[in-house]
């Protein structure tokens, strides 16, 4: 039974249709645009999740990661048991969803069947079961780079790091750009890494169509879903709400304050008022990148500051902070001054223009030398950036549980820890 025609929702009728081939051959640019990302999605590897059954009684959830969508769906790892395969089961009661939210959902459900690149965390794993729509996805082991921030970078992460993450979203922002669609939430806590350290965009439910009666259009004019939780990160255009509207460079912007919050550990403007913060993006205030420290050093004051400007590709923040503590100790002071690379500025620089058409595209932003490092490193080394964070695995006391009833009450995981909860929203 399929999403489109399950006999739970009477809010409204959806007709089923079909959409998959509608930017086939684009979608197959890009797919073959990088020879070995081409043989990666396409060969079975271990984020292939499209052979797996759509029967509920075959997946064992195990742990939450979290919630989302206005804290109506249910995020857990869960266990493929005909082949003990990890994967994350995104449910929402579809009962408890109001018409608008029904559509939301519908929106996200066909853009994850429309997209496909290997950048994008996309779904074509979509089922019912009894009131509940359930999208599985592969587990991004890493989990989010807020996660992350949060729970092993409270300073921000070395430079290498920032390159290689942010180089995966300007891949997805180029692809979905070029496809006629802005994201509108480019944010840490939607950037996702697996296991094997590749980077994912995710949060496509805030993804909007630039097409209108089959041409592209230049600006549009709407607010996203959940706007409030996303003000830092939107650029001032989009926060106008003018006549003027807004196009694909304002994920341009939310790059430039996601390269912020990459590098800092804090989320610039959060505890901005929004007229305040408004006015500060109008008058392009650089205030996110200062080669200062942010807190008072206190008696960690005595560690060794490095002048020298140029990331050693483990960062300062990770050698003097992260290194030197157990992740469920408290929230350290900020170590000492970080010195920030002037392609890093730049970088910056160009993304937080106040004016859209001052900044770069994404594929030009992909040719910026800020990025040159990631070409020159493997996969395997900038996963070693990642040290002490380790990937998640099954919880080792988690009990075999029984196949799922079919029924339409929400089920609640055996194991759930609030301290790594992932932000969905």
């Amino acid at each position: 039974m399929s999403f489109l025609d399950c006999s739970c929702i009477s809010h409204t009728q959806v007709q089923p249709f079909s959409i998959e081939d509608r930017y086939e051959d684009i979608s197959q640019q890009y797919l073959s645009s990088d020879g070995s990302t081409c043989a990666l999605s396409r060969t079975g590897i271990s984020d292939d999740i499209t052979s797996l059954s759509t029967e509920a009684s075959h997946y064992q959830l195990l742990s939450e990661l979290g919630r989302g969508f206005n804290n109506l769906s249910q995020v857990c790892m869960a266990r493929h048991t005909p082949t003990d395969k990890l994967v994350v089961v995104k449910s929402t009661n579809l009962d408890e969803c109001t018409e608008d939210e029904l559509l939301q959902l519908l929106n996200e459900v066909l853009l994850c069947r429309l997209f496909r690149h290997p950048n994008l965390l996309t779904s074509r794993l979509v089922f019912s079961f009894c009131c509940q729509l359930w999208v599985l996805t592969p587990l991004m082991s890493y989990g989010s780079a807020d996660a992350l921030l949060r729970t092993y970078f409270p300073d921000g992460m070395s430079e290498s790091l920032i390159a290689y993450l942010l180089h995966g979203v300007l891949r997805a922002l180029e692809y979905l750009h070029e496809m006629g669609y802005v994201h509108r939430g480019v944010k840490a806590s939607h950037i996702l890494l697996s296991g094997d350290g590749r980077v994912y965009l995710s949060g496509l439910h805030s993804v909007y169509s630039m097409m209108r009666d089959g041409k592209r259009v230049q600006t549009v004019f709407d607010m996203p879903q959940n706007s409030p939780s996303l003000l830092p990160w939107l650029s001032p255009e989009l926060l106008r709400q003018d006549l003027h509207g807004y196009g694909v460079k304002s994920d341009i912007y939310s790059l430039g304050i996601v390269a912020c919050e990459l590098v800092s550990g804090r989320v610039p403007f959060q505890d901005t008022h929004p007229t305040l913060m408004l006015l500060q993006k109008l008058r392009g205030s650089h205030c996110c990148l200062l080669d200062v420290a942010p807190f008072p050093l206190g008696e960690m004051g005595g560690l060794k500051v490095s002048r020298s400007g140029v990331d050693s590709g483990i960062g300062e923040s990770v050698a003097t902070g992260s290194l030197t503590r157990n992740a469920t100790t408290d929230r350290p002071q900020s170590p000492a001054p970080k010195n920030h690379s002037a392609t890093l500025h730049n970088l910056v620089q160009l993304c937080l223009q106040p004016q859209p058409e001052r900044r770069p595209s994404a594929t030009a932003l992909l040719t910026h030398t800020f990025f040159r490092q990631v070409k020159r490193h493997t996969r395997d080394s900038f996963l070693s950036l990642m040290y002490p964070a380790m990937p998640l695995s099954s919880p080792p006391d988690t009990p075999v549980s029984h196949p799922l009833a079919p029924s339409c009450h929400t089920h609640s995981p055996s194991a759930n820890s609030h301290d790594s909860v992932w932000d969905f929203s």
